[in-house]
């Protein structure tokens, strides 16, 4: 009998311990109110840019200048003579007769790329018998010889250098020697690339120049910053012969170029830019066009 009555007072007690477990538990699992609540925040990074988009600070030429051998630096002479053995070399591979005929060079200045010395060789043998190429000897001795056919015996080698992509490829193995990540002197850096492909470049002025309304009605000189990064560079070669030329060249974030266009420009009067809004450091602009001196196109 004694067993039967202290059967139920364990039972009891068993059942009021279960019974207040849950209650323990759920009291540990209740937040601290002095606790802070954790959000996730979206950081936008900035579209990659080659050039700088305040090209206000812009104070590059607007034509490329051309050096006959006389009025060439001393020291750029000898580093062009140094370089002799290394052009004709190069020049030979690209079958473009180095060693017959007379050959004659001047220097091509492009402040935008101040780590090389830029050649122009031209054999002149009458009319439709001209070969041309450029070359570029590093300054310091970092990078290699490199030459950019332009045309052997009044024919291109390839195709026309301006497109060409032996002509892309050299110049960007010539951007990398310079080590430029971002310039603001991204109408030197156009002018440049088309030198080295034939041109004797002279860009269209700003739309308000004073000289704009002596120059030919052609599309102003802009950079656009691309909505995925990278740029675009359009400008008018206004000297070339026998009319004006319109060169586009495309570049990634990274500053390597892609794309490069040479056509005949249109000389309509000129019609306001559609360009899309684009992200620019992270801030949408639109429209992201500007000309020469910095000012955005309506």
């Amino acid at each position: 009998m004694e067993r039967l009555r202290v059967l139920p007072i364990v039972l009891a007690l068993g059942c009021a311990v279960a019974g207040s477990a849950p209650v323990f538990a759920q009291g540990g699992q209740e937040p601290s109110p002095a606790e802070p609540q954790q959000r996730s925040v979206r950081v936008h990074a900035p579209r990659p840019m080659p050039f700088l988009y305040d090209t206000g600070k812009q104070q590059g030429a607007s034509s490329i200048e051309f050096h006959s051998f006389e009025h060439m630096a001393e020291k750029d002479r000898d580093l062009a003579a140094d370089a002799e053995a290394s052009i004709g070399e190069r020049a030979g591979f690209a079958g473009l007769e180095f060693n017959e005929g007379s050959w004659s060079y001047r220097q091509l200045v492009c402040p935008a790329l101040p780590n090389h010395l830029f050649l122009q060789f031209t054999r002149n043998n009458g009319r439709g018998d001209v070969s041309e190429f450029s070359a570029s000897i590093p300054r310091g001795g970092t990078g290699r010889v490199r030459i950019i056919p332009i045309q052997r015996r009044g024919y291109s080698l390839f195709s026309p250098a301006p497109v060409n992509s032996l002509t892309i490829s050299a110049f960007n193995h010539i951007r990398t020697e310079e080590e430029i990540k971002t310039t603001s002197d991204w109408l030197g850096t156009a002018l440049c690339y088309a030198a080295l492909a034939g041109a004797h470049p002279q860009a269209a002025p700003p739309m308000d120049a004073p000289e704009m309304p002596k120059a030919p009605a052609a599309p102003p000189t802009v950079l656009e910053i691309l909505q995925r990064g990278g740029a675009e560079i359009r400008f008018t070669d206004v000297a070339a012969a026998p009319r004006p030329m319109e060169w586009t060249l495309t570049f990634d974030g990274a500053g390597k170029l892609l794309k490069a266009s040479h056509a005949p420009a249109s000389l309509e009067p000129l019609k306001t830019s559609q360009a899309k809004p684009v992200d620019v450091r992270g801030k949408l602009v639109s429209p992201a066009t500007v000309d020469l001196r910095g000012k955005q196109i309506p």
